[in-house]
């Protein structure tokens, strides 16, 4: 059983174990040697987000690399998705993020990328995890000038945005656009607004001035309620809200109507389809994405598969596939075409240049599919046990679920982030669901908490 690794690397609140500087330390020691090069001295790209403890955990993860003869490339904070960019581009043997992307800031992560671009699958997080609890890394110690070095990429930020710009068509511009761009005070807060000015549009800018302590405060893709208010004040074109670590986006359209990953995957795939780019003609989701999306790829002739929760499995499903765009609900977007992990600004862009060529707005766009009513509730738990464990709860689902019919879908899970049970009731009628939602809820705090 894993002790470490959930479905985005490890995370929790910092200097609380596991995100201490012990375990960061262990971390850099055993990637280090996971991917070591036995031809030339092998390097490793160490990136953040803006939260204050960053710097005491990249200062544990580079001195656990340098100590397994490894040299650290140091690129400070950037958006997730950038940083396996840099790892690509500069031909290193992993990536590692440190960052708790939509968490507050007394949490931090730790996410892990190969040489590729790819997160690790599951079975190097575990082999990484059998290295970090054994003695196998006490016996590998190496001295004198096998030691590693650190070095920071001064230009790395540069280097990723031209890497987006050159994703946008180039016959194409922003000229005339009015965006307002929430950068959570994240990781974006530089590259996000250079991108967008410097392809031609107006930018107002909100969630930029990150302290350390206030990024995803009250702003950014789980406040999209700020880009909707602002977007109607300005009289804007539209919103565009990246979370802390710039790997997902939210959009709300020229009337402040909040526009989830949902539409625009419908958006983006339909275009794809048109144009034949979208390979195997299929869209890879989660189980999260609602019913109506399903509905409306099927009457447009595109399939559509979906996986277990995590944009790590939607990488995993697309790369087995054969397909070149998938996504989630909660706005992780995929153009594998481009980047293989999801990336916010990349996906922005991709909506704009939609836009552009269609010369349509976004809320015209993305009247492209029509909704079933979903309810969602969050449940605090003590302790993580197998829901089979309480026969209140399984009675519970089979009700809801024999209720529902094959007019509706119950979906009950674990976050993998954090400790919490994830309640999502679908289905036609919303004051049915919301009632069946709360009532599971209920269920689910009695039998956990007591």
């Amino acid at each position: 059983m894993r002790r470490l690794f959930g479905t985005d690397g490890v995370r929790g609140t910092a200097n609380v174990y596991p995100m201490t500087a012990e375990v960061a330390l262990q971390l850099g020691k055993g990637c280090a040697y996971l991917f070591r090069d036995k031809v030339r001295r092998h390097k490793i790209v160490v990136g953040k987000d803006t939260r204050l403890s960053g710097y005491m955990i990249e200062t544990a993860i580079t001195a656990g690399i340098c100590s397994m003869g490894g040299d650290v490339l140091l690129v400070g904070p950037l958006p997730t998705p950038g940083i396996a960019f840099i790892t690509t581009s500069m031909r290193a043997d992993a990536g590692i993020v440190i960052s708790a992307s939509h968490n507050p800031y007394p949490d931090n992560g730790i996410k892990i990328f190969s040489r590729n671009g790819f997160k690790l699958p599951d079975q190097l997080e575990e082999r990484l995890e059998s290295l970090i609890f054994s003695e196998e890394l006490s016996t590998q110690r190496i001295t004198a000038n096998q030691v590693g070095k650190a070095f920071r990429i001064d230009d790395a930020i540069g280097r990723y945005i031209v890497f987006l710009k050159n994703t946008f068509p180039q016959e194409l511009t922003l000229d005339g656009l009015r965006i307002v761009v929430d950068c959570a005070n994240g990781a974006t807060y530089k590259v996000a607004p250079t991108v967008f000015e410097e392809l031609g549009a107006e930018v107002i800018l909100l969630g930029a001035k990150p302290n350390g302590e206030n990024i995803n405060k009250n702003c950014g893709a789980l406040y999209p309620g700020l880009i909707s208010a602002m977007v109607k004040k300005k009289k804007a074109d539209l919103g565009i809200s990246f979370d802390g670590d710039g790997d997902r986006v939210i959009f709300a359209d020229e009337n402040g109507e909040i526009v989830n990953g949902d539409r625009i995957m419908a958006i983006c795939a339909t275009r794809m389809f048109q144009e034949r780019r979208l390979k195997k003609n299929t869209l890879v989701t989660t189980v999260m994405s609602n019913m109506g999306l399903e509905v409306a790829m099927r009457e447009r002739g595109i399939r559509l598969v979906r996986t277990q929760v995590g944009d790590r499995y939607v990488v995993e499903e697309m790369v087995r596939r054969g397909c070149n765009f998938g996504g989630e609900q909660s706005g992780h977007l995929i153009f594998m075409d481009h980047n293989p992990t999801g990336d916010g600004i990349l996906s922005a862009l991709q909506v704009l240049a939609i836009m552009q060529k269609e010369g349509r707005s976004l809320s015209d766009l993305s009247d492209i599919m029509e909704e079933y009513p979903q309810k969602l509730v969050n449940v605090r738990i003590q302790e993580r046990r197998r829901l089979e464990e309480f026969p209140a709860v399984t009675q519970q689902m089979r009700k809801v679920e024999k209720k529902l019919g094959d007019k509706g879908r119950l979906l009950v899970r674990f976050s993998g982030t954090e400790p919490l049970i994830r309640i999502m009731v679908e289905g036609e009628n919303e004051k049915e669901i919301a009632a069946l939602a709360e009532e599971t809820a209920r269920v689910i705090e009695r039998a956990f908490n007591g």
